[in-house]
């Protein structure tokens, strides 16, 4: 989800259903979540070109890719794995080759088809979602039906991959404290060289493949794995940045949509502003949700009114901006990552209860669990290594997803709207533009609605108090697709499938299952 690495503000998007937490903290919080360049590949001549597992045809250039045959190996816990080879650049597939990395669990009973997952991000692995969390991921029903697939998009974990900075360089880039007020000339001086040092060395340690990592190429790979798995139409289950994914995917293949689920949805014709600004006004609506709990139990480290809690929030954040706490390792605690730290845990209200034991150990003056927090959200481990690359794999999409402006002067006008949507924390969302603005590849195209004309019905799921995926979004989303269907979830936390009610699991079911479309919004 949308953070400002430590004193480098990054792109607002969609980051993932949450990594899994440190040792610290997993037992509260239950929250899901290199080979650098492109791999040449001289690839055999065209086969015949019904020569696809699924008989279809496609265009001869990328038929090769088409017609591979997946080699299955087992990799524990009854689960099998792969890779599979994709075009580095859809436009030229002749150019070079990746590798995409799947996993999948072979149903339990009569099966449909394949069933594939994507987690979210941009940069969540989906290969990882489903070998390690697969009962998260999905249900027993639909375990039952569907050989459950998950996946690392391009550029992302196993799949040849975006690689950027050591985990020393990736420390200063996500935890440096500034020493310049945050919006002044010589602040942004700063973030923009910190941004543009990390795109450098993006491009430089990922070759060719910076350029192509779009969701766009994405979607692509997704009919490439839909069509060497042996399925004629795609079954999808895409939770948060995955609804875009899948959305692109029916605009460019909707034809081929048999039953797409996607939950916790993004407005796609939104800019990377709009985002940014709705998204605050989630974090800042879930904080005060979490805050009217917290004041009705006995062990709040707040008192008074929700009111006064955000005035206490907001004071404390703006206090270690100020004034950094050093944690035991010498990292020093600001603002932007005690941002991260609170975030990360309002993504599911059953963390609710340690968000109140790691606000007030900062307000004591600790900062040793709030950089637990932040760094399970940044996948860094206690020994100072990185788990993934999701954190560079995040950054490298959303750069050429949007199109950014980083002018001083338009970006303190928009952190002025910024800080009246959301008060407490919008000012640590400002400024998101300086991330992707100088990039070694820029966006190209422009956003707009996505309305995948003749696609098969899709489901859009939204919870009314995501605070990561807004649920207007959701609105938005199911109103422009042609064949969108709206289903509510009205609670606190990202995303809905699997963690919400009966309600929620019994309508995904039986539309992945049965093809069985609600005829009205069930209103779960």
């Amino acid at each position: 989800m949308t953070i400002a690495p430590g004193s480098s503000p990054v792109t607002t998007a969609q980051r993932s259903r949450r990594r899994r937490v440190g040792a610290a903290v997993a037992s509260a919080l239950v929250i899901v979540l290199t080979l650098s360049g492109c791999v040449t590949a001289f690839l055999p001549e065209p086969p015949p070109a019904t020569s696809t597992p699924t008989g279809e045809r496609v265009d001869a250039a990328i038929q090769p890719f088409y017609s591979q045959t997946v080699s299955w190996s087992g990799c524990g816990g009854g689960m099998q794995c792969a890779t599979v080879e994709a075009p580095l650049d859809w436009a030229e597939p002749e150019s070079g080759s990746i590798e995409l990395a799947i996993v999948r669990q072979p149903a339990l009973g009569e099966k449909i088809g394949s069933l594939l997952v994507n987690p979210g991000g941009p940069g969540g692995s989906g290969y990882s979602f489903v070998k390690d969390s697969v009962d998260y991921a999905t249900d027993e029903r639909l375990q039952e039906r569907f050989d459950v697939v998950g996946f690392d998009p391009r550029g992302v974990g196993r799949s040849t991959g975006v690689s950027c900075y050591d985990a020393a360089g990736m420390d200063e880039y996500l935890y440096s404290v500034s020493a310049n007020e945050r919006g002044s000339d010589a602040w942004i001086a700063e973030m923009t060289d910190s941004a543009r040092s990390f795109g450098e060395a993006c491009a430089d340690g990922t070759g060719a493949l910076l350029a192509q990592v779009g969701t766009e190429s994405a979607a692509r790979d997704l009919d490439l794995l839909r069509a060497v798995l042996g399925d004629e139409k795609l079954f999808y289950l895409g939770y948060s940045y995955g609804t875009f994914l899948g959305a692109v995917y029916a605009e460019l293949f909707p034809g081929k949509t048999g039953r797409l689920v996607l939950d916790g949805a993004i407005d796609p014709s939104t800019s990377n502003f709009e985002v940014t600004t709705t998204q605050a006004q989630g974090f800042e609506s879930a904080l005060r949700a979490y805050l009217s709990a917290c004041l009705q139990g006995s062990e709040c480290p707040f008192d008074g009114t929700v009111d006064s809690g955000m005035q206490t929030v907001g004071a404390l954040l703006d206090s270690v901006d100020a004034s950094p706490i050093r944690a035991a390792d010498g990292r020093e605690l600001g603002g932007s990552t005690l941002f991260t730290a609170i975030i990360y845990p309002l993504y599911d209200a059953n963390a609710w209860g340690m968000l109140s034991d790691m606000l007030e150990s900062v307000m004591h003056g600790d900062a040793e669990m709030a950089f637990e927090f932040a760094d399970a959200y940044n996948g860094r481990n206690a020994d100072g290594s990185y788990s993934d690359n999701s954190t560079e794999a995040f950054m490298a999409v959303n750069c050429m997803d949007y199109s950014y402006n980083a002018d001083p002067a338009l970006m303190r006008e928009q952190a002025v709207a910024m800080d009246e949507a959301a008060p407490v924390i919008g000012r640590y969302m400002s400024y998101g533009e300086i991330g992707c603005a100088s990039w070694p590849y820029a966006f190209q195209g422009e956003r707009g609605e996505i309305h995948a004309e003749g696609s098969a019905p899709i489901l859009v799921l939204g919870t009314t108090n995501d605070p990561a995926t807004p649920y207007v979004w959701a609105e938005a989303l199911s109103a422009q697709l042609e064949n969108g269907h709206l289903v509510t979830y009205q609670g606190e936390g990202h995303t809905a499938y699997n963690k919400s009610n009966d309600c929620i699991a019994d309508t995904v079911d039986d539309y992945l299952i049965d093809g069985t479309v609600p005829a009205a919004d069930p209103m779960c």
